[in-house]
């Protein structure tokens, strides 16, 4: 299929379903690709994938009394964030094991109550996997009013919650509310997955979390260019994923996240600074054939170069 066929079903009234789709993985691509930034600068992937299995007992909540999928979602997800974020406070037991516990009690509880519904392994598949049809009005509106929030507390807290990323313990003997802060980040992961569900699914959300900021992240040593090129990235992906899906008949959430994947490999081979072939193709040392120190070369530990770097 052409891009100028794609783009007249684009606006064939009888294709409705189409142009929604688009929208909303777009939006929640743009949104996952901020939030995800701070996943991945804090070390955090694991939270986006408990989020994620998180908000099923929701979703299969809504389902059974035919209400909201994203407002379910939300609210399960946000309850199971706050409980990590409660009981991650008891150094006893490390935040990754808190999470594995309530990730696979959460999954666990949404399976049990989404099979007693009617037809429910056709809807599991499709909570699982994605899907670009049946997407109502008033779930394109809501991911679109979710986003905006999402991106205003972002701004809002910007500073903050890089400081939190780079160095907890620093931030508490500056006085900044960590426990709060870490609430807040969680809900928003939490948001930034569940409004990516129905394009995406469940299984293959955290990719959308993760692979485009992880892909900017070798792009750029600056945060702020960073949170630019990631949502960039990954409404991209969403755009050309949801092009190929509808040319080759291909899954819409696997066919998103694999060309994510892709600009992900072409950042790791070709990136101007670190892409594995830019650096094979300079000199030993980083020295240019005149002994000079070429562009991007730094010494020094890689922990404080990317502490450093990360919040120009």
């Amino acid at each position: 299929m052409s891009i100028t066929d794609f783009l007249t079903d684009l606006l064939n009234p009888d294709l409705a379903f189409l142009p929604k789709a688009l929208a909303i993985a777009v939006m929640s691509s743009i949104v996952c690709g901020v939030v995800g930034c701070y996943v991945v600068l804090r070390g955090m992937a694991f939270i986006g994938d408990a989020v994620a299995h998180a908000v099923f007992p929701g979703i299969a909540v809504a389902f059974v009394l035919q209400g909201s999928l994203v407002l379910g979602g939300a609210v399960a997800g946000i309850a199971t964030a706050l409980l990590i974020a409660i009981f991650s406070q008891n150094r006893r037991v490390k935040e990754d094991s808190l999470i594995g516990v309530f990730l696979v009690a959460a999954f666990a509880l949404g399976i049990v109550i989404i099979s007693q519904a009617p037809g429910y392994a056709g809807s599991l598949q499709q909570f699982l996997f994605g899907s670009i049809t049946g997407i109502p009005d008033r779930d394109l509106y809501l991911v679109g009013g979710t986003g905006l929030v999402i991106l205003g507390l972002v701004l809002a807290l910007h500073k903050e919650f890089v400081a939190v990323c780079l160095d907890r313990e620093m931030s508490r003997s500056m006085g900044l509310p960590v426990f709060w802060l870490d609430i807040v980040l969680y809900v928003l992961v939490t948001l930034a997955v569940v409004i990516s569900l129905q394009t995406i699914g469940n299984i293959l959300v955290l990719a959308l979390l993760i692979t485009p900021a992880a892909a900017a992240r070798l792009l750029t040593d600056r945060l702020g260019v960073m949170m630019l090129l990631a949502p960039l990235v990954g409404g991209v992906s969403a755009t050309v994923g949801l092009y190929l899906s509808w040319s080759y008949d291909t899954p819409v959430g696997g066919t998103i996240v694999l060309v994510a994947t892709a600009v992900f490999l072409a950042a790791w081979l070709f990136a101007p600074r670190h892409g594995l072939l830019t650096r094979r193709w300079r000199r030993p040392g980083g020295a240019d054939p005149t002994g000079h120190p070429q562009p991007g070369f730094r010494s020094g530990p890689a922990h404080t170069r990317d502490a450093s770097t990360a919040v120009r």
